[in-house]
Order: C-alpha cells, then structure tokens, then sequence
C-alpha cells in the first residue's frame, strides 16, 4: 500500500514538474536555406548563402526581426557583402556573420537575404589518400528555428569524389532536405592535391594547434550543460527519497538487513554422465544434472569455530569457503522490518500555541547555450544571470562549426 501511495505522489510531482516548464513557441521560421559553393583557384570557397526568414512572433516583449546571425565553417572569412536590397550592412563576429537588414520586420512578414562570404581554411591535404585534398562544409545550424528547406549546391569542377549521396545538375552537385531545431548537415568534396592551389598551412590540422582557447571554452561550457541537466534529473529522485524516508517514517518499521549464509559443496564431475565440472557451473553442460553435491544453511550461531570465516562474507554473491576448490558459500542480504521495534508516543503534559516555521524562497535562472546560428533577437546575451562577468566572446567559440 505504501508503495502505490509513494508511486502516485512521485508521478503527481512529475506531471507538476513538466507542466512547470514552459512550453517553448516558435519565434521564426526559416522558409529556404540555401548556399551555393564555388572553389576558387587559391582554394579559398565563394558562398553564396539565400535565406527567406519568416517571424513568427514580434510581440509578447520579443520585437521585430531586424539582423540575423548567421554562423560560418571558421573565423577565416576574408570578406561578406550583401547582395540584395534587403541587406543594409554586414559584420563580421567571430564564427558568425550579422546581417542587418533594411528595415524591422514583424510576425507574417518574410525577410529574404542574399549575401556572400569568401571563405579560407577549409580544406585539409592528403585527409584520406595521399593527392588528394578534401572540403568538408556545415552550413551555420539553428538551435530554435526549423529549416523547412535546405540546399547546398556546390561547383563539380575537378572534383573526383563526394559524400553523401547527392543528385547532379549541370555543373553542381546538389544535397536537400530539412532541418529540426539544432540539427547539423555535412557535405564533403575530394579533389585532386594540383586542382587548386592549396596551402599546406591552411589545412584545418594547422588550425588544431592553435585552438587551446576554443577548446576551453567548450568544454567549459558542456560542464555547465552536464550540471544543470544533473541537477534538474536529481530532483524526482531526490524528492521521492524524501517521500519515501517521510512515509517510513509515520507509518512503517525501520528496516534491519537479514543475512542468509548457504554452505554449497559441488561434485568434482558430473554424477551423471561423469564431464567435469567447469568453473562456476552450477548443472552439467552435457546432460543438465546438477552437480550440487550438499547445500546447508548456516546461521550466526550455529557457525563452527573453524567457520567463522564465512561471517565476514556480508554481500550477495558466491564465495569460495576453505581450502576444498569445490567448497562455497551463498550470501543472501535482504532488508526486512524490524521485529523488535516499537513506536513510541509522547504527550506533553501541558497545553499552548503550536508554531509553524516556513521560509519563503523564490528565485531564478535563465539556462542558455550559444545558439551556433540565431536570430537577431534579444536573449540570454543581455544578462548574466549567474554574475559570472563571463565573457560571450569565449563561450561564442565553443560553437564553433566544424566538420
């Protein structure tokens, strides 16, 4: 009875801990996400990125969208330029670039940009057969929005090779599909080591040496990610022990462990069709006899003085007992009530006040991670709410996108 009473509270606290989260509601949609890659003869990539942005939501103390931020494979990017109307300027931050559009967007409207990026270090020399050069590319991803439609086409010329799969049109092979919140696509070209004129120095292994930086910063930041998850996991369970320990307490016996020690002695061979008898086995492997020779319980008190040694075996398992190698002894440990316990009342002999105490605590937390491409809206960039003085800059690359 106690454990179904303890079972509907432990699930009444679930439902009222997941009806506390609040739902999140989709701010912006990205409609088309499109980049079109050409290598140029110094190996850096021209992108050529189309995005049609769509808001969702501009009240509720969101506003309207007016810049997106949009990630890039590295921070070697060489130059950005708008190329459409609707882009007023662009920058350049970190392992992102901010485009800023020509007026405020609000919730129905769709705001499509084109830009390009020039790219360098994207390529790394002999990766998987010596002469040959490989181009990995993630496009920036989106930890809040959907991607309803995303393209890559990039320029076949001298290629020999690529993944994954993909259909060809013209002189580009062309991957599609769509994106959840947070999801990554990568695509990889292979082309011969004299197609262009790559730099050694410029290979992404040169890049690895130099990223101690980034590399603190992200682990940093999957700390406090394992933390907070940690933290919100443990509290069921740590409510439900309290439960529990609160219901053991009015209404049941404290628990004492029982120990159960069983003297087994097995055959040397089977009795049976005479096998031996392999280490552990319990039944011959042959003919299924069992190879159990005697079996006796052994109690604290009727332990002989040259057995004491069984009472230092406490742990459910199977020991070996003596100098015999065929000489065992069984623990079994269960935790049972105790017999010899009584409750107890006291009654003051006195009357007056009974005194409540309670203590009335209220706080809040804003648990953020960089979002690796979002959107122009105001978020956790505004506070620090743990007053940590962190600066974004470091925790922007830990997001840094890489194959």
């Amino acid at each position: 009875m106690r454990n179904k009473i303890t079972g509907f509270f432990l699930s009444l606290l679930a439902f009222v801990l997941v009806s506390a989260v609040p739902v999140m509601a989709d701010t912006d949609e990205i409609l088309n996400y499109t980049i079109a890659v050409d290598v140029n003869q110094d190996a850096t990539l021209n992108l050529y990125y189309h995005i049609d942005w769509k808001v969702l939501d501009s009240g509720s103390g969101i506003g309207p969208l007016t810049w997106m931020k949009i990630g890039i494979p590295n921070s070697h990017m060489i130059s950005a330029e708008g190329l459409s109307n609707t882009v007023d300027h662009i920058n350049k931050s970190g392992n992102y670039v901010e485009v800023y559009l020509d007026r405020s967007y609000y919730q129905g409207d769709v705001a499509s940009v084109d830009f390009l990026v020039v790219q360098d270090y994207m390529y790394q020399v002999d990766k998987l057969k010596e002469g040959e050069t490989v181009y990995s590319f993630t496009p920036g991803w989106f930890d809040d929005i959907k991607v309803d439609k995303l393209v890559i086409q990039w320029n076949n010329e001298k290629s020999i090779a690529f993944t994954p799969d993909c259909y060809i049109e013209g002189d580009y092979n062309v991957w599609m599909g769509s994106l959840g919140r947070g999801d990554k696509f990568t695509v990889s070209m292979t082309y011969p080591n004299d197609a262009f004129d790559f730099d050694l120095s410029k290979s992404e292994d040169s890049e690895e040496s130099g990223g101690i930086v980034d590399t603190i910063a992200e682990i940093f930041g999957i700390i406090i990610g394992i933390v907070l998850i940690g933290f919100f996991l443990m509290i069921p369970v740590i409510i439900g022990y309290i439960i529990n320990a609160g219901f053991k307490s009015l209404s049941g016996k404290p628990t004492i462990t029982k120990t159960t020690r069983t003297k087994i002695t097995y055959y040397d061979s089977c009795p049976s069709c005479g096998a031996p008898r392999k280490e552990g086995a319990k039944f011959c492997e042959y003919c299924g006899k069992s190879l159990v020779k005697s079996e006796e319980t052994i109690t604290d008190e009727q332990l002989k003085k040259e057995e004491k040694e069984a009472a230092s075996f406490t742990k459910n398992g199977e020991y070996r007992y003596g100098s015999s190698p065929n000489t065992f002894i069984r623990v079994s440990s269960v935790r049972v009530p105790n017999p010899h316990y009584h409750r107890s009342s006291y009654s003051s002999g006195r009357s007056g006040h009974s005194h409540h105490s309670s203590c009335a605590h209220s706080s809040c937390a804003c648990a953020c991670a960089c979002a690796c491409a979002g959107g122009g809206r105001a978020g956790c960039t505004m506070k620090d709410f743990y007053n940590t003085d962190l600066k974004l800059t470091a925790l922007n690359k830990a997001c840094k996108i890489k194959d």
